[in-house]
């Protein structure tokens, strides 16, 4: 199985995810081919310890993607010396065109396009500590990013409509998603990202006032975050901020994710789960 962007998934996909969540005796065999863009502290600590508690070894490939050798010259050499690919790659067209090309799972560790296991975890942090999310009131909030589209996706997947504050121009008619230039009021969540570069709008920074006026939300920002840019102020003084401990859930769902998108071994432990 590919997770290349949530919309590879099937809401049952999502689901059986985020069951296994809660399976503390999960346990893999074989190598992982490792491969990590920039830095990604959060995502790389989190990974690298998964590997660990699954009982997998793995073997860095620095830049594997930004070799000219072709994508299928590449897993034919690669594919059977490893269980699964993790890779995080900005050019997402040459992450696409690899995972068509090698026989083994794939998960994207993030891309250009799509950051599917921070939205997986986020979301299930929504789910699990605030409320389903088909009446989840959530707000993303600033111009359309990797994070951000990968919550589109998710909103289609799972079918619940999500709200996305961003001036008209970043407007992308998408199902599921309720593009708006005015402030909602009556929000659950309120998620931001890192604004692309040449974005320095700062009428659309978050502001304390903008959250006062959705009725105190919880606010996610996604790390790193830029004070001055997307927020207009310090999280921490906010109480509502979500904190630093809501990112401890990336190992246990990257954990399950490794281990639902490992084929045949994703079944049996679903059924275990069950």
């Amino acid at each position: 199985m590919k997770l290349l962007r949530i919309s590879d998934l099937s809401c049952a996909d999502v689901r059986a995810i985020w069951e296994l969540v809660a399976n503390p005796e999960m346990q893999m065999t074989g190598t992982v081919a490792w491969s990590f863009e920039g830095n990604g502290i959060r995502t790389r600590t989190t990974f690298i310890q998964a590997f660990r508690d699954l009982g997998l070894t793995f073997t860095e490939l620095p830049n594997l993607l930004k070799t000219g050798e072709r994508t299928c010259d590449l897993t034919g050499y690669l594919d059977p010396f490893y269980e699964m690919y993790v890779i995080r790659e900005s050019n997402h067209a040459r992450l696409a065109e690899f995972a068509a090309s090698t026989r083994r799972p794939l998960i994207n560790a993030m891309s250009s396009e799509a950051h599917p296991c921070e939205v997986l975890t986020d979301a299930y942090y929504v789910e699990t500590k605030l409320r389903p999310l088909e009446g989840a009131r959530v707000c993303l909030w600033g111009p359309p990013t990797n994070v951000l589209r990968s919550w589109h996706e998710l909103a289609g997947v799972l079918g619940f409509t999500v709200i996305h504050v961003c001036d008209a121009q970043f407007h992308e008619p998408t199902a599921n998603v309720l593009f708006v230039a005015s402030f909602p009021t009556e929000i659950d969540i309120v998620i931001t990202d890192s604004w692309p570069t040449g974005v320095e709008d700062v009428a659309w920074s978050l502001s304390e006032e903008h959250l006062a006026h959705m009725g105190y939300p919880r606010l996610m920002p996604t790390p790193p975050f830029s004070i001055g840019r997307e927020l207009a102020f310090d999280p921490l003084s906010y109480s509502g901020f979500v904190g630093y401990q809501q990112k401890e859930l990336l190992l246990p769902v990257q954990k399950a994710i490794m281990s639902y998108v490992s084929d045949s071994r994703s079944v049996r432990l679903l059924a275990e789960v069950r």
